[in-house]
């Protein structure tokens, strides 16, 4: 199983979107989710979302700046994050974790992806 994501370098204020595939079957079983990791810190939820996208969770510094989305036919789930600050600095990972909701991802995810710097220049 893989989760493959690509992340990039951006201005404040700038936008970027990451995608993450997953190679996992019966993709839809899933809840996925985003992770951030900044130098020194522990990797914590930033946004995640239901099998059928209907329910989205966010972490209270990124609520109305990203957005996440996911497409079970093409097994992909996406992060748009918009208004983007030097804070949101950090390796970005998604993950999947089955038996679970959005509000409470985090407790014993399935599959990571391999992270994905997202660097945000002042």
């Amino acid at each position: 199983v893989q989760l493959q994501a690509w992340g990039g370098l951006v201005q404040a204020g700038g936008s970027l979107r990451l995608s993450c595939a997953a190679s996992v079957r019966v993709f839809s079983k899933y809840v996925m989710g985003w992770f951030r990791q900044a130098p020194g810190r522990e990797r914590d939820v930033v946004a995640a979302i239901s099998w059928s996208g209907g329910t989205s969770y966010y972490v209270d510094s990124v609520k109305g700046r990203f957005t996440i989305s996911r497409d079970n036919a093409k097994n992909t789930v996406y992060l748009q994050m918009n208004s983007l600050k030097p804070e949101d600095t950090a390796v970005y990972y998604c993950a999947a974790e089955s038996g679970t909701t959005p509000q409470n991802m985090g407790r014993a995810i399935d599959y990571w992806g391999q992270g994905t710097q997202v660097t945000v220049s002042s």
